[in-house]
């Protein structure tokens, strides 16, 4: 039984690591994919309908935000 806390503490470590390195590679691939396609859309000769639409709310949201004074 003591042998097993040393191999059952680095097993859950390693794990525990590979978990959390493969989440980070997933979430990581899914942002690179929604950049990508949002080059692609910005960079297209017809805009689909989505990015105009938030082409125009980012530049609403621009409008009302306060100048600052320098």
């Amino acid at each position: 039984m003591i042998s097993f806390g040393p191999a059952a503490l680095i097993g859950l470590c390693i794990g525990f690591m590979w978990g959390i390195g493969c989440s980070l590679a997933i979430i990581y691939s899914i942002y690179l994919g929604g950049y990508r396609k949002g080059v692609e859309e910005s960079l297209a000769a017809q805009k689909p309908r989505r990015y105009l639409d938030a082409v125009k709310r980012l530049r609403d949201r621009q409008g009302k935000q306060p100048t600052s004074v320098n």
